[in-house]
């Protein structure tokens, strides 16, 4: 209310009092609502109630009372009819709830136009959702950007990780100790590789086998023995192959399945005994303790590395090769009468079976031909006859051939002798076949070595449809 609209009030009370001012006649507002609104809005002073904080007049107070009801009186009996009370009453009939208390010796409705109608603005929430899910799609669509070409060019990356990457798959140095390593004849950069790793010459395969492949030009390694020495470097290892010094003297490396031919060269180009020498100490089989049915010595030659003596003789050399079989079947357990059968079988499993897995099997098939009397038909035989003591393979005319004696196709049997020279796992193969019903077998891959063992003949040839496939798909493998 204004000071105007105050000091008219406390007129019209005086005027009551003294009995002075003459008594209105009463009438009867009949003004609508929205009227009565309008007119009380009209005598606002604006100024004062919305423009800003209500000017004060430096007046003495009155002794204060508690607030309450009971001292307000006269007050809420003149606000309750007041204009201002339709838009103010709320804010006096609000429960006090947190709302907080004026200061005291303050005027409750100053107070409340000071903090509730402020011309300040309220601050603005600051809105985080939004920005928050700008980032988390950003970051969805980086990611899905950086998986996509992760999975293309994830070979290149882990090339190059590898590459970044250092492996500890070398050992450092020259080695220590000692070790006898040899390479046989036929053995390829991957063999001697994967030979190295097994006698803990190196640390792994692929050290001495990546090596290898970077050589221009490709290495070419001898045949023989080599001193070398345990965990050395791969370099250091292919140096040492490399070197003629390293080479043991005097060393003939005999691969299982080899001919009694090429076992006689093997050791004369060893041990520079000369190769007439070596023929003429093994003319006389019987000198050696063989069986009686041997009429050379093939078969008793045990294929192994030797290392011969400077200065022995050629018979001395053949009974050391002669002597080690007797070994091999006395560790196997074959008993001297049963040698002769024992070393012919031996040396045609030998020259047949392929994969290390194969050869109680091949075995099994043999025995099991001739328990029923079947012939043999081993291939190989029929080569040996021919004087091939390299290949297996024949012709249908070479297998029609009965002038062979080893031809296993039209004589019946065992054949007249040993074939090859056979290592301990053929001899145990004969000693301790596998059990089996087969009686046929083809080595259809001449490469990988596989093999597969049929029961019926329907089965075997269809074995031999493949092999003569894999020959027509492999037409320059020898």
């Amino acid at each position: 209310m204004t000071r105007r609209e105050a000091r008219a009030a406390r007129e019209a009370n005086g005027a009551g009092e003294n009995g002075d001012a003459q008594q209105a006649v009463p009438h009867e507002d009949v003004r609508a609502p929205e009227a009565e609104q309008r007119d009380a809005l009209d005598r606002l002073d604006f100024d004062a109630v919305i423009t800003g904080p209500i000017a004060r007049v430096e007046q003495p107070e009155p002794e204060r009372e508690t607030v309450g009801a009971a001292v307000r009186h006269g007050a809420d009996d003149f606000e309750a009819d007041h204009p201002a009370r339709a838009l103010f009453g709320a804010l006096d009939s609000e429960p006090a709830g947190d709302d907080p208390a004026p200061p005291t010796g303050e005027s409750p409705l100053a107070w409340r136009q000071q903090n509730y109608l402020s011309h300040e603005e309220p601050k603005r929430k600051r809105r985080w959702i939004k920005p928050l899910v700008v980032v988390v799609v950003i970051l969805a669509v980086l990611g899905g950007m950086v998986g996509a070409a992760y999975s293309i060019f994830q070979p290149q990356v882990a090339q190059l990780v590898n590459a970044l990457t250092p492996k500890d798959d070398d050992y450092p140095g020259d080695g220590t100790g000692e070790v006898m390593f040899s390479i046989v004849s036929g053995d390829t950069g991957s063999d001697i590789a994967t030979n190295l790793h097994k006698a803990g010459v190196t640390k792994s395969y692929d050290a001495f086998y990546t090596l290898l492949l970077r050589q221009k030009p490709e290495p070419e390694f001898q045949p023989g023995v080599f001193k070398l020495k345990k965990q050395m470097s791969a370099n250091a290892a292919l140096v040492a192959l490399q070197d003629t010094a390293n080479r043991v003297e005097n060393t003939a490396v005999i691969p299982e399945g080899t001919a009694e031919a090429d076992v006689l060269q093997t050791v004369a180009d060893a041990t520079k005994i000369p190769l007439a020498d070596l023929q003429a100490a093994a003319a006389t089989p019987a000198d050696y303790g063989v069986p009686a049915e041997a009429k050379t010595l093939e078969g008793f030659l045990f294929p192994a590395t030797y290392t011969f003596p400077p200065g022995i003789t050629a018979h001395d050399a053949i009974k050391t090769m002669v002597d080690r079989m007797f070994q091999s079947l006395d560790a196997a357990g074959v008993a001297p009468a049963n040698r002769w059968n024992t070393i012919v079988l031996a040396s045609i499993v030998q020259r047949e079976a392929g994969l290390k897995d194969d050869y109680p099997k091949v075995a099994r098939v043999f025995l099991n031909r001739l328990d029923q009397g079947w012939d043999l038909q081993s291939d190989a035989t029929v080569a040996y006859g021919t004087g091939n003591t390299h290949r297996v393979e024949t012709t249908d005319a070479e297998r029609a051939d009965a002038s062979n004696p080893y031809n296993t196709y039209v004589h019946p049997g065992l054949p007249v002798g040993p074939i090859s020279n056979p290592g301990d796992l053929a001899i145990n193969a004969v000693v301790h076949p596998a059990d089996g019903p087969w009686m046929f077998f083809v080595t259809w891959n001449l490469q990988t070595g596989e093999t597969i063992f049929s029961t019926t003949e329907a089965e075997h040839e269809a074995a031999v449809a493949k092999w003569q496939q894999w020959m027509k798909d492999n037409p320059g493998y020898e």
